[in-house]
């Protein structure tokens, strides 16, 4: 008689329960204390992270059966078990859980997904005649820092504007040592030549520290003191003086004309607004410093639909600020939960202390109301590209015959000269368009590889892509897996492409090669599947439009990886190859010499009457050359 038995899939449900019941279990190991927990799902894969003031009766609200909302009702339904961590403070307990969840990336939390460094304006400290340069990541060199400013074009545009009204130098202090005339900069009258002593070195102090006052919002006595130069070379004939004084003047203008906004009333804030509709969010964030806005910012925080307004805005600052330094005050849109518990921990952060701020009326209440109005066009502008984006994706999903729109699409290219300084690329696409962050570059190692060998350099390029991915996430949880490739070329590299994922084991994975048609036009691309004739898209289908966007996506971001390799190879220093001759000895032979290859040229008696260099060195550096 035949027996119904369990499957295995059963057997796991019966051995590792799930829900409010689960839950319900750890409240009698549970105290009062503050902590972190952590709820898990049957694969020990991190659901939600959360804080809490005491342990116990925030998890005891887990335990009910009923009254909760559809995401967190959700949540409770996929736990299998959960973990605990106890603090001192809730402060603790905050920046904690700020930090698991930017390591973790739980399923059910609020998530930061763009979290870059902002770059700064360094004056530094450490050399006569100061250098202004833009400055990205630890605050290590000597120096006074400006900033954050929200983009690297913001401080370019700044920069440049700087470089106008205070002439200061932007060169690096070895190019500055190395100068026996003016550069350029020096001509078009954006430096003031203090490498070749055209300044004296306290005129030069004085621009510096004018361009610091700029920098820290006292420009009217700077742009007085201008005009009051200006009208004195006018009244004494300079005329040219003057010429160049007013375009100074007109450059500081035009600094604080294209920052827009200059609060007088807010010295040292972030603006921190924040919109949300039909399940998704932005939040705004303008950097005033100095009375000056130094650019803004938009981000798109991973949000659910029944999260509300308050729990985003917290999430987003303790993430945001967890490795940035925050400013005397955040002036916000709307309050959060645990606003004095925030405050608290940026205090402890920043080592003085941070305001909050929600205004209702005033100056501050304009700055945020400009901050929303911006959050609110993004997130418009933001939806109908993603509303676009899933209707190409379907588009694709249809044409090239997939199970369903394709959530990830990486695209493959290889770039070279005659097999020289070869580099494979891969960029990926999905329903946000272009993810920048995922992108990748592989330099061609394979020494048995034919120069030029694009079957080769491909395979190269698949196989280590694959044996990563294995290793780093055998079980395709991590959302690092493609749902589909898409190759620069014919039938050849889809062929060879196939091999490696065959060998790998992966051949669940859809693959398109992209060729171009009889006459290499645009347009005419055919597409090249395993074992199936080649096919082609309506000229005018935007599907083929957007297949033509990912693949010029791909070529243009390796020949930008092939570029800076070969322009790092190009200025490779064979002094370098040396053994023994480090950067004290190499600028000691390139000072005497000029050049590596005068150096290459010299005889044994010149290198070794080169200061610093002894007579075992100079027969090394001699030997090097003259074997090769």
């Amino acid at each position: 008689m035949e027996t119904n038995k369990p499957s295995s899939h059963a057997q796991i449900e019966h051995l590792a329960p799930v829900g409010h019941e689960v839950i319900q279990g750890y409240l009698k190991t549970l105290d009062s204390s503050p902590g972190v927990y952590r709820m898990l799902d049957r694969e020990s894969r991190v659901l939600y992270v959360g804080k809490a003031r005491n342990l116990r009766a925030r998890v005891s609200n887990y335990a009910r059966p009923s009254g909760h909302s559809g995401r967190i009702a959700r949540m409770i339904s996929m736990t299998a078990s959960m973990m605990f961590l106890t603090t001192r403070t809730e402060t603790e307990a905050l920046l904690l859980e700020q930090n698991l969840i930017k390591q973790l990336k739980p399923k059910f939390n609020v998530l930061l997904r763009d979290d870059k460094s902002f770059p700064n304006i360094l004056v530094t400290g450490d050399h006569a005649y100061a250098q202004i340069k833009k400055h990205r990541g630890a605050k290590k060199q000597k120096g006074a820092y400006y900033g954050p400013f929200a983009s690297a074009g913001a401080v370019n545009r700044t920069l440049n504007q700087l470089q106008k009204v205070f002439l200061l130098r932007n060169c690096t202090d070895s190019m500055f040592e190395s100068r026996t005339r003016p550069c350029l900069l020096y001509q078009i009258k954006r430096c003031s030549g203090p490498c070749v002593g055209l300044i004296s070195e306290a005129d030069y102090a004085q621009s510096v520290k004018d361009a610091e006052r700029f920098l820290s919002g006292k420009s009217t006595d700077i742009q007085a003191k201008l005009a009051d130069q200006m009208q004195q070379a006018s009244e004494e004939m300079e005329f040219e003086r003057a010429a160049a004084l007013r375009d100074r003047i007109r450059a500081m203008t035009q600094v604080q004309s294209a920052q827009g906004i200059n609060p007088r009333g807010v010295t040292e804030a972030d603006i921190v607004a924040l919109h949300m509709d039909s399940g998704q969010a932005c939040v705004q964030v303008f950097f005033i410093r100095a009375n000056q806005n130094w650019g803004n910012r938009d981000f798109y925080p991973r949000v659910g639909a029944d999260v509300d307004a308050a729990e985003v805005l917290e999430a987003f600052l303790g993430q945001f600020y967890d490795t940035k330094e925050p400013p005397r005050q955040l002036i916000l849109s709307n309050e959060i939960e645990n606003p004095d518990l925030m405050a608290e921990a940026l205090t402890q952060k920043l080592g003085r202390k941070v305001e909050l701020l929600v205004p209702q009326r005033g100056e501050k209440a304009e700055l945020v109301d400009s901050a929303l109005r911006n959050a609110r066009e993004s997130l418009a502008r933001k939806m109908s590209e993603s509303a676009t984006q899933a209707k190409l994706l379907r588009g694709l999903a249809d044409a090239f015959e997939l199970p369903e729109p394709p959530e990830r699409i990486e695209v493959y290219d290889n770039s070279h000269i005659q097999g020289t300084n070869a580099v494979g690329a891969m960029i990926v696409a999905g329903p946000d368009g272009f993810m920048k962050n995922s992108y990748r570059k592989f330099n061609i190692k394979g020494d048995d590889l034919t120069p030029g060998d694009d079957f080769g350099m491909m395979k190269e390029v698949l196989h280590r892509r694959f044996k990563r991915l294995l290793s780093e996430d055998p079980d395709r949880a991590k959302g690092m897996w493609p749902d589909l490739l898409l190759i620069d070329g014919g039938a050849g590299q889809v062929s060879a492409v196939a091999q490696i994922m065959a060998e790998h084991g992966v051949e669940d994975i859809p693959m398109v090669g992209v060729a171009k048609g009889v006459d290499r036009d645009a347009g005419k691309e055919e597409f090249h599947r395993v074992g199936q004739r080649p096919f082609a898209l309506r000229h005018n289908d935007p599907v083929l439009y957007f297949v033509q966007r990912m693949r010029d996506e791909a070529h243009r971001f390796a020949i930008g990886t092939h570029r800076a390799k070969r322009a790092k190879s190009n200025m490779k220093n064979p002094l370098d190859d040396i053994p023994g001759v480090g950067a004290a000895r190499k600028r000691a032979l390139l000072a005497h010499f000029g050049s590596a290859k005068a150096v290459s040229r010299a005889n044994l008696a010149d290198l070794k009457a080169v200061d610093g260099v002894s007579e075992g060195l100079a027969q090394k550096v001699y030997d090097f050359f003259h074997d090769q």
